[in-house]
């Protein structure tokens, strides 16, 4: 079957994301009561939300993108080639920029 796949026809993502913010501690107590409670049910009984707060990368509302990367083949006769792109800098650019890559 993935012999059939027209191999122009896939695009492969990678996306990394970070905390919000580097240290729990920077959080608003808002944000650190939220992160608290949105994230207790994965805590082991020792962890608490400020040591687990090194992956809250994971969930969008506690998380940034910092990078995108985009891979896809270009075929030309009997040469295939797989290129890369990847978008960093600030959240709000990397996101314009892909999308920018998507309606091109």
């Amino acid at each position: 079957m993935i012999s059939k796949l027209n191999l122009e026809n896939i695009l492969f993502l990678d996306i990394e994301t970070v905390p919000e913010v580097q240290y729990f501690s920077e959080l608003d107590e808002t944000k650190q009561a939220l992160w608290e409670h949105k994230s207790q049910y994965q805590r082991k009984e020792d962890e608490t939300a400020e040591t687990f707060y090194e992956r809250a990368g994971i969930w969008a509302e506690f998380g940034k993108i910092v990078c995108i990367s985009v891979g896809y083949f270009i075929i030309k006769g009997d040469i295939r080639n797989f290129r890369v792109t990847s978008f960093y800098g600030e959240e709000t650019k990397i996101l314009k920029d892909f999308k920018n890559l998507l309606i091109a």
